[in-house]
């Protein structure tokens, strides 16, 4: 398991779909930030085991949201260490069994898009294990840190930021990957973006909650996805995308937010139209009916080439 230390006492955990953080260093307290999806416990208990030792154990797991490739891992690991799990007051609802999110927008296209139409992630209940992250963090090993309500994701999404040396812990605030780009996913190619769109319900509070963030300056920029950035480029596409924040050309939730509560989602937009379906189907029969006409073509020319063989006759050797 790869971790690597991206600023004094933060170390980074790339995992299947999601990143983790461990902030503290080895012999203090620490801290686990997000917690991967179900299947991830494992692989972050041999992190934490690597660098803090057999024994090491957590103050707390806290979470920038609830979605399952973030808090995935939560309860089992809360479990193990038995410890508390923390999250902003406005996860509660989806975190308890409560409400649901608002729902994935494939809508919006792309690459991501494209893959919520076949993974439908469900919900994560970590029962009396979570409760509400307080105004400050005065939990043990996240001395220094203060966190920022960054909601459009999710209606509690939180980032963490480190002023001493300007490190920025951003959750799906902003992704270092730009998801919704099938190559960009697959090569990693690294670049500041919003967060993940398909699974964004409020644009205009993304992109508020990202100008936020660029307001800080940041030196090191660390996202739930995508390789952690600390270059000047960096701080400078965080700057562009404050100044121009880019938004899906369509989708539910682009003009119109889903509302929330609280309790969890009070309404939602009308779903729009989905034409990928209907799309997908005529280009798959056109791609058939034009793979069956070519074998067709194909059969009917070698059929052809043995009757003109067979025709001619054989010449004297």
């Amino acid at each position: 398991m790869s971790v690597r230390e991206i600023a004094s006492g933060v170390y980074y955990v790339p995992l299947s779909i999601a990143n983790v953080y461990f902030v503290g260093r080895p012999a203090e307290d620490w801290v686990l930030i997000d917690a991967g999806l179900p299947g991830d416990a494992r692989k972050i208990l041999q992190a934490a085991e690597s660098l803090y030792g057999p024994e090491a154990r957590p103050s707390a797991i806290v979470l920038t949201h609830g979605h399952p490739d973030h808090a995935g891992g939560a309860l089992e690991l809360a479990n193990h260490w038995d410890l508390p799990i923390l999250a902003h007051p406005l996860e509660m609802p989806y975190l308890t069994g409560q409400s649901d999110y608002p729902p994935l927008d494939p809508t919006v296209g792309g690459f991501m898009g494209l893959l919520s139409r076949v993974f439908r992630p469900g919900t994560v209940n970590l029962g009396d294990r979570v409760r509400p992250l307080e105004s400050s963090l005065a939990i043990s090993g996240l001395t220094g840190w203060q966190w920022l309500h960054t909601p459009g994701h999710s209606p509690g999404h939180v980032a963490f930021f480190r002023r001493a040396d300007a490190t920025l812990l951003a959750g799906d605030a902003l992704t270092t990957v730009n998801l919704d780009s099938f190559l960009a996913a697959i090569t990693k190619f690294q670049h500041v973006c919003g967060p993940p769109s398909t699974a964004t319900y409020d644009w205009t509070a993304a992109g508020e909650s990202a100008r936020c963030l660029a307001e800080l300056q940041p030196l090191v920029i660390a996202c739930g996805h995508g390789r952690p950035m600390s270059s000047g480029e960096a701080v400078m596409q965080l700057a562009e995308l404050a100044i121009d924040f880019r938004t899906p050309r369509h989708g539910r939730y682009l003009t119109e937010p889903a509302v929330t509560s609280a309790s969890g989602v009070v309404s939602l937009p009308p779903e729009p139209p989905d034409t990928f379906p209907a799309t997908a189907a005529v280009v798959g029969v056109v791609v058939a009916s034009a793979g069956t006409l070519f074998a067709v073509a194909a059969w009917r020319r070698k059929k052809k080439r043995r009757l003109v063989t067979a025709d001619t006759p054989a010449q004297a050797s």
